[in-house]
């Protein structure tokens, strides 16, 4: 089962950039979709980007396409999320998650969890 840890998060103004980063364990990354989600307090854990095994394609939620970039580096087992021109609403805990197979934007899907990291934006 891989291991997942994210870092990158903080608290930032409206307009302000983040990079978040989540390295996997093991040695098996090329096997797992990877997706980012997140969860704002009193909401339920939503989608927000997702690419496939090789990094060929990738999907985004609607609220974040063309302000946030997924992408991955298999020679270090790592995923990215670029966030840029963040909003308030970006407020959440922003989770890692690893699937074995295709892509998928439902949480249950995903076999392995990261701890989460804090992004806060102010106004």
């Amino acid at each position: 089962q891989v291991q997942l840890l994210e870092s990158g998060g903080g608290l930032v103004q409206a307009g302000d950039s983040l990079r978040l980063s989540c390295a996997a364990s093991g040695r098996t990354f090329t096997s797992y979709t990877m997706g980012w989600f997140r969860q704002a307090p009193g909401k339920e854990r939503e989608f927000v980007a997702g690419i496939t095994r090789s990094g060929d394609n990738t999907y985004y939620r609607d609220s974040v396409k063309g302000r946030f970039t997924i992408s991955r580096d298999n020679a270090k087992n790592t995923v990215y999320l670029q966030m840029n021109s963040l909003k308030p609403d970006d407020t959440a805990v922003y989770y890692c998650a690893a699937r074995r197979g295709v892509w998928n934007r439902r949480p249950y899907e995903y076999d392995a969890w990261g701890q989460g990291t804090q992004v806060t934006v102010s106004s």
